[in-house]
Parts: structure tokens; C-alpha cells; sequence
């Protein structure tokens, strides 16, 4: 299959059909840094608010190298993945010592692979560069009938959007990247994909062998591992106590409620130094990360003297993680 009949399709879809989204708006390379990083592993509607704080506090780069890291994590809370928050910070202060330009070597950066470079080369420079997300892997997996089981084909799908992106039918790299990943979440998308509205339904050897519904295939998902432990409630004339995390490590920075190790199945009374359990509150909450499950039982304790990480505050206030806000708003 041909590039340009594929691109050219494409590319006169996009010009008519685009979504309207925030970052498309004034782009800069800033811009489009910071949105590629909020939506890794996100949504485009969860994102879409958060981007607009951030744009509004730190208008470029210089401004969110200069906050301090802590109002970062609290002001990236609920947005989850949190490593990228504090990647955000790290390469911002690097970009902004540099005289707050993108180095060439944009991988260089904190947080900036491959994918995130080959975006921001494209969209902010107009640059010809490979972009591959899961809205790509989708789509060529659909147009090449590509029947190996994703993760393995991301291989095969890479080299195919290399050509295409590299191809000289290219005639838009900052369009085109864009125009695959909005054929991707408004027409081929995972479920019931709307081939009667696609501009690249004559192409697609997916729709000709009629595998649109099946196309890409995934390698089956082993189950998440399931940890248990406890979360202490801690109040004191109207306050709670709150925890900020190390840095490094899951959640890191960032403040939550005190726990207990996740362990597989934690005795009662919890043991924790400082802390003593005062009820069981028969409550938990439940959370799912990446790679575990995750159960919280909510107990509530009273604590002597709080060791150094610990501070009396507003839960409401304290910026922490969905996983608190979870307790927070089931005991109160």
C-alpha cells in the first residue's frame, strides 16, 4: 500500500473534521511538551482541565521551572501517574537553564522518549518524525490487517509509521501525526469503529477482510496482583494528619493520609511505629495501579508526636492522589 493513498485522504479528513482542543491553540513547543505528557495513559477529557490550570500558572516554561516542586504535585493531584509530574518539574528546570529552548537531543530530557520527542518535533516544529500511540498502533493494525497480538507487533506497526511519516507524499508533518490520532479516537476506535464514516475505508485490508471488529489483537493480560493494608485517620481539632511521601517510589512527593505497608493480609491491630489504632471503621476503599490492585481498610488512630513528613491539615486542601480522596470521602 502506497503512502499518498493514505495521506491524502487522511489529511483532507483531518482538515475538515480536527477536533478543537486546547493545545492545538497558540502551539508552541511548551504547549505541546506538556500536553503530550499529561496525556500518556490519559484521556483526552481528563486532561483537557488540568491542561488549562497549568497553562494559566505557568504560562511557559520559565514559570513551572520557578514553582516549587511540591505546588506541582499538588496541582497535578488526580491526574495519577505521578512520575510525570516530577519528570514535568525536572525537565522544565533543564529547558528554562538552557535559556529555555528544546535542545535538538530532546530525549536528553527527563521524561522525553521517543514518542513525546517525535511529537513535539512534528507538531511544534513541523519537522517529519515518527509519532506511534495507541491511537496509531489501532489504525495501521486495522489498514495492514496486521494480525499479531499487540504488544508484539508494535515492531512491525512502528516500521510501517515510520514510512508513512517519512514518505514524501508527506506534505504536513505537524498535521498528519495529529490527523492519525483523531481517526484513531473519533472513528477507528476500539469498539464498533464507524468504517462508513472513515476516509481511509477503501485502503483497509482490516475492513476488506472484514476484521474491523477483531483488528488489533492483544496478548491476554496476566491478573494484578492484589495488596491489602491500612490507612490511619488521624484527626486533631478539625485537622488530619497528612503525609508527605518520599520522593522516589510509588505516589512519590506527593501527599496522602499515613498507611501501613500493602501487605497481602495485615493484622488488626495495625502495627506502625507511632501510631495506635483506636477503631477498626469496617470501611476501605479500593484503587487500581498499573501493575497491583490495591485495598485500603480505613482505621482510625491517634499518633504522639508526628515524625518529620507528617503535618496536621485540610484533606480537601492537601492536594493528594484519588486514592486519599477516596478515604477522605468515605469517612467523612
Amino acid at each position: 500500500m502506497e503512502a499518498k493513498s493514505i495521506i491524502a485522504p487522511l489529511l483532507r479528513w483531518y482538515a475538515r473534521h480536527k477536533r478543537d482542543l486546547p493545545w492545538r491553540h497558540g502551539v508552541s513547543p511548551y504547549r505541546v511538551w506538556l500536553s503530550e505528557i499529561m496525556l500518556q495513559q490519559t484521556t483526552v477529557q481528563a486532561v483537557i482541565p488540568y491542561f488549562l490550570k497549568f497553562t494559566e500558572k505557568y504560562p511557559d516554561v520559565r514559570a513551572l521551572a520557578a514553582a516549587p516542586l511540591e505546588d506541582v504535585m499538588r496541582d497535578w493531584a488526580g491526574l495519577g501517574y505521578y512520575s510525570r509530574a516530577r519528570n514535568l518539574h525536572a525537565c522544565a528546570k533543564a529547558v528554562a537553564a538552557s535559556g529555555s529552548v528544546f535542545p535538538d537531543d530532546l530525549k536528553s530530557l527527563p521524561g522525553i522518549g521517543d514518542y513525546t520527542a517525535g511529537a513535539i518535533r512534528a507538531i511544534a516544529y513541523g519537522q517529519k518524525a515518527s509519532v506511534v500511540d495507541g491511537n496509531v498502533d489501532r489504525v495501521i493494525s486495522r489498514l495492514f490487517a496486521i494480525e499479531t497480538p499487540l504488544p508484539a507487533s508494535k515492531p512491525e506497526i512502528r516500521a510501517i509509521a515510520e514510512r508513512i511519516y517519512l514518505s514524501d507524499a508527506n506534505t504536513d508533518p505537524s498535521g498528519l501525526p495529529q490527523a492519525f490520532m483523531d481517526l484513531g479516537a473519533t472513528i477507528c476506535t476500539p469498539q464498533n469503529p464507524k468504517c462508513v464514516s472513515c476516509p481511509l475505508t477503501g485502503v483497509c485490508m482490516a475492513k476488506a477482510q472484514n476484521l474491523h471488529n477483531e483488528l488489533p489483537r492483544r496478548a491476554s493480560k496476566k491478573a494484578r496482583p492484589k495488596r491489602v493494608g491500612w490507612v490511619y485517620w488521624v484527626e486533631n481539632r478539625g485537622q488530619v494528619l497528612i503525609h508527605r511521601r518520599p520522593a522516589s517510589g510509588l505516589l512519590g512527593g506527593m501527599a496522602g493520609l499515613p498507611t501501613s505497608d500493602w501487605n497481602l493480609e495485615p493484622e488488626y491491630p495495625p502495627h506502625a511505629a507511632g501510631f495506635t489504632a483506636v477503631a477498626d471503621t469496617g470501611a476501605s476503599v479500593r484503587h487500581v495501579f498499573t501493575h497491583f490492585e490495591l485495598t485500603l481498610r480505613i482505621v482510625r488512630a491517634r499518633v504522639k508526636i508526628p515524625a518529620e513528613g507528617y503535618y496536621w491539615g485540610d484533606p480537601n486542601e492537601a492536594g493528594m492522589p484519588s486514592l486519599f480522596k477516596k478515604v477522605a470521602k468515605t469517612i467523612t
